[in-house]
């Protein structure tokens, strides 16, 4: 599968994204968002990696399945009075090929607190 996306740093730096997975393999989840210091807003959430399409050779995980798409990360944390960080959005899932099926989006990443957005379902 896609490799897991970094944390973000301190200070609100956004979480890495997730790598994309190989044929038939899920994405990556991507980073969680770092949390803000004092004053400041938390790091956005990473993406989720997308998954592999279906592939038929070696190595191409469940034959003609497409991969899952990585989950979202989850927003940083706010402290006193900036906000909390956006969730990651889900990455895609991958394309079956016949007869294999379609991997699903990865889940959308929470919110941070106080009050970020959470991330958008991959398809």
């Amino acid at each position: 599968m896609g490799s897991t996306g970094g944390t973000g740093g301190g200070g609100g730096f956004g979480g890495g994204t997730g790598g994309n997975g190989g044929n038939g393999h899920a994405g990556g989840a991507g980073g969680s968002g770092g949390t803000a210091g004092l004053l400041g807003s938390g790091g956005s959430g990473g993406t989720g990696g997308d998954g592999g399409n279906g592939g038929l050779g070696a190595g191409s995980g469940a034959k003609g399945n497409g991969g899952n798409g990585g989950d979202g990360g989850k927003g940083g944390d706010a402290q006193l009075i900036g906000n909390g960080g956006n969730g990651g959005n889900g990455g895609k899932g991958g394309t079956g090929l016949m007869p294999g099926i379609n991997g699903t989006g990865g889940a959308g990443g929470s919110r941070g607190q106080i009050s970020g957005n959470p991330g958008t379902p991959g398809q």
